[in-house]
């Protein structure tokens, strides 16, 4: 493979000093434009702070639109099973009626996306997941965001942290004008790795427990052509091959014996999306890879290409309705489920989400499943929140141990390995995005420590912003 390896015993090399340029002081700066960074930046902006958002693309969406990950998973409870399967939906068929529990940012957001043609509402025909469009998706953030009043800065990638040990107060951003620096009273770390919280010296976590190995990255991609009716008559005359959104196991063994197909995955994975002759495709798989090496990175990155070919090729020649599909689009990225899980006042567990565990301090809420896809290989483990139940998000795990002026938020949040297959989807990571960009604008504003503002005035304002949440005890 012709990538450039790490050395194994690198030389260090001192750089010169060199000069930056000024360029904005505020209440909250919000590093990262993913979900998690949106919801922050609308809570931030709505409680009344002056807020500057910096993103490393040229866009918006984070591994929504950068890595393609879609459709947005269900944040709806789930009750019993579902009355009628239909395998040809091309949706989840396994999640029952239920209610949703994330409201706030995420409920703005999507009420755009249904206004601009961009999105499908979550329903029993969605498996209560909501397909959209991320082309639409990258101008609805843009309108929402003029909207509240946000100043955003493009195309800056998060190198450097200045500040007091414990109190970073100014991060420094590389871009195609030299670097530029950010000054700020808060700082809320939505970049999912971690990397301002990890540059600030915050203490963190990374993969599970037994051996430090991570969730696999996917390249996410789309094909158009793909003609849904010949694919629906192959479901109905194999009922065993296809279960709602993954299968073809026969066809992928055929493939496989032919030396037409090296499959990372068990199976092939694929969703409708808001288009008719378009599907998403999750088929990638990269192991032993981590998304905050430039040298795991660069491998994932080719290596996933090489696979998401040969996999269009296969269902070209093998699948029924893929005769005239063709690719169409791959992430900007690579799909990164996993890195950093920085180490905060309480760290999430598997028990706090397969147990749907409440506590006084919510601030975010979550029903999506355990969902690991196997760090080594193929498989995926699939545990679910109890019938009816949902679990809570605790502000402590939003606040990283022995850190002053920073918040975590997304998929970075203090938990376990287990614990972050579940919060680390779009509704949840945009819901402890709200509730970080609240909290640091109350600290920014008050001229308090973020550990000092009453949890009962974050959980107002966040109701107050159309958040579901219990009412704050007295």
């Amino acid at each position: 493979m012709p990538v450039l390896p790490c050395p194994p015993n690198p030389e260090s090399v001192t750089l010169p000093p060199r000069r930056a340029m000024k360029v904005a002081r505020c209440h909250v700066l919000v590093v990262g434009g993913g979900p998690a960074g949106m919801g922050a930046a609308i809570g931030a902006a709505q409680s009344g702070a002056e807020t500057i958002l910096v993103e490393r693309y040229g866009f918006l969406g984070g591994n929504a639109t950068a890595a393609l990950v879609m459709p947005w998973m269900s944040f709806y409870t789930q009750r019993g099973s579902v009355a009628v399967v239909d395998n040809t939906r091309l949706m989840p068929q396994d999640h029952g009626p239920g209610e949703p529990v994330v409201g706030g940012a995420l409920a703005v957001f999507l009420g755009r996306l249904y206004t601009n043609q961009g999105a499908i509402p979550p329903s029993p025909d969605t498996g209560f997941t909501v397909p959209f469009d991320p082309e639409v998706l990258k101008v609805t953030a843009q309108q929402i965001l003029d909207e509240a009043g946000v100043k955003v800065l493009l195309h800056a990638f998060a190198s450097t942290v200045l500040g007091e040990p414990g109190r970073p107060d100014a991060v420094v951003f590389e871009t195609k004008s030299g670097p530029v620096v950010i000054e700020a009273d808060v700082i809320v770390d939505c970049t999912g790795d971690g990397d301002i919280a990890a540059l600030a010296g915050c203490d963190y976590e990374v993969g599970r427990e037994e051996d430090g190995l991570t969730q696999p990255m996917t390249l996410m991609f789309r094909m158009v052509g793909f003609d849904h009716d010949a694919f629906n008559g192959y479901v109905r005359e194999h009922p065993t091959q296809w279960r709602g959104v993954h299968g073809l196991w026969d066809l992928v063994s055929k493939a496989t014996a032919n030396g037409d197909l090296d499959l990372a995955r068990e199976d092939i994975l694929f969703f409708a999306t808001t288009h008719p002759g378009e599907i998403a495709l999750n088929c990638t798989r990269v192991t032993g890879a981590l998304g905050t090496s430039v040298f795991d990175l660069t491998r994932a990155e080719w290596e996933s290409h090489r696979q998401a070919a040969q996999i269009a090729n296969f269902l070209r020649k093998y699948a029924p309705g893929f005769a005239d599909a063709y690719t169409c689009q791959t992430g900007t990225g690579i799909g990164i489920r996993e890195t950093r899980r920085i180490v905060g006042d309480y760290a999430m567990t598997a028990d706090d989400v397969l147990g749907a565990a409440k506590f006084k301090d919510a601030i975010a809420r979550g029903t999506y499943p355990v969902d690991i896809h196997s760090p080594t290989g193929r498989g995926t483990v699939l545990k679910r929140v109890p019938s009816g139940e949902w679990y809570e998000v605790p502000m402590r795990a939003l606040l990283p141990k022995g850190m002053e002026k920073l918040l975590v938020a997304g998929r970075c949040i203090s938990g376990s390995h287990e614990a972050h297959s579940s919060y680390r989807v779009t509704p949840t990571c945009m819901a402890t995005g709200q509730a970080a960009g609240v909290c640091a604008s109350m600290a920014a504003r008050r001229g308090e420590r973020t550990r000092d503002i009453p949890v009962g005035a974050i959980q107002r304002e966040l109701l107050r912003q159309g958040a579901l949440l219990r009412e704050p005890e007295a």
